[in-house]
C-alpha cells in the first residue's frame, strides 16, 4: 500500500468508522486509543499507553518509540490529539495529524532516524479541556519533566489535509500577515514561539531541502492568535522547545469544528508529500549524520 493510501486508510477508520470520539463518549474515544495501540504495535514500536484522570474518568496517551540507529539519547517528541470536539467527525482535526504520526511511526520502524523518536497520540487536546492541567499533552509534558527526560523537541500535527489553490482563500489573524505571506491556501505552516525559533527553523529547512510543498514559518509572542491552539502549548509550559505543523485550521478551512470536516475534503497526495518530506527532514535536520 502507498503512503497516501494508508494515509486515507487511517482517516476513514477514525473519522467515518468511529466518528465523533470526545469525552462525551468515552466508549468511541477509547476505540481510538485502541486503534492507534494497534497500529503502533503492529510496527513494532515500543509502545506505552499512559492513563490518567479527569473529572472522574480515565484516558490515555498512547506513545510509540523507535530508538535511534546513532544516537539513542536524542529524543524528538512529535504529536497529535485524537480527540474532536463535539459534534463532528474530525477528519482534518484531527484525524489527519494522527494518520501523519501513524505513518511516521512506520517510516522509522522501516528505517530508523539516527535518533530517538516518540509518537505519541494525546486525549483531550479540544474544549472544554483545552488549556488546562488536564490537557492529555500537559500531563505527557509534565510527566517527562519530573522525569528529568530531556528532549531537542517537540512537533505537533494540527490538522494537516486541508488545501485550497484559489486566491483569497487563505486568511491570517492580523492583516498585515497578508504582506508577507500567500493569498492561496497551498502550504502547510510551522508556528511556534520565540524561544522555538532555532528548533523550528532547522526542521523547516531541512524539510524544504527535501520536499516541494509549500510551507511557511512564524515564531513570534503567544499573545498572537492561533499560534497556541495545540498541544505544542504544553510542552511551552514545561520549557521545552515546541511547535505545530498546521493547515492554519479556521484561517483556510471552512469545516473547521463543523459536521462537514469529512473525509473527501483532505487532499491525501499532498498530505503524503508532507509526512514523506518530515521523515526525509527529520533524518538530517539534527545534524547528526
Amino acid at each position: 500500500m502507498t503512503l497516501e493510501t494508508n494515509l486515507k486508510s487511517h482517516v476513514v477508520f477514525l473519522s467515518e468508522k468511529i466518528g465523533e470520539r470526545n469525552y462525551l463518549d468515552t466508549e468511541k474515544l477509547n476505540k481510538a486509543a485502541d486503534y492507534i495501540e494497534e497500529k503502533f504495535r503492529s510496527y513494532k514500536c515500543n509502545v506505552k499507553r499512559q492513563s490518567f484522570k479527569a473529572e472522574n474518568k480515565v484516558y490515555y496517551n498512547i506513545e510509540a518509540e523507535v530508538k535511534g540507529a546513532s544516537d539513542k539519547d536524542k529524543i524528538i517528541v512529535i504529536g497529535a490529539h485524537y480527540d474532536t470536539i463535539a459534534g463532528t467527525p474530525g477528519a482534518d482535526d484531527n484525524a489527519s495529524g494522527v494518520a501523519g504520526i501513524l505513518e511516521l511511526a512506520r517510516l522509522a520502524s522501516e528505517k530508523p532516524l539516527p535518533y530517538t523518536i516518540r509518537l505519541v497520540a494525546f486525549a483531550l487536546e479540544e474544549p472544554p479541556f483545552f488549556r488546562t492541567r488536564n490537557m492529555g499533552s500537559y500531563v505527557y509534558a509534565e510527566s517527562l519533566k519530573k522525569e528529568g527526560t530531556k528532549i531537542e523537541g517537540m512537533i505537533s500535527l494540527e490538522m494537516i489535509g486541508y488545501f485550497c489553490d484559489k486566491d483569497g482563500c487563505q486568511y491570517y489573524p492580523l492583516p498585515f500577515f497578508r504582506w508577507f505571506y500567500p493569498k492561496k491556501g497551498n502550504f502547510l505552516s510551522f508556528v511556534g514561539d520565540i524561544g522555538s525559533r532555532k528548533f523550528t527553523q532547522k526542521i523547516k529547512k531541512a524539510f524544504m531541502k527535501s520536499s516541494s510543498l509549500p510551507v511557511e514559518s512564524l515564531n513570534t509572542i503567544p499573545l498572537v492568535p492561533g499560534v497556541d491552539l495545540s498541544d505544542h502549548l504544553s510542552f511551552w509550559r514545561f520549557g521545552y522547545n515546541a511547535f505545530m505543523i498546521t493547515d492554519t485550521a479556521f484561517y483556510r478551512n471552512p469545516h473547521y469544528h463543523a459536521r462537514s470536516d469529512t473525509v473527501e475534503k483532505l487532499d491525501y497526495r499532498k498530505m503524503a508529500e508532507f509526512i514523506k518530506g518530515l521523515y526525509n527532514a527529520l533524518e538530517t535536520a539534527m545534524g547528526l549524520h
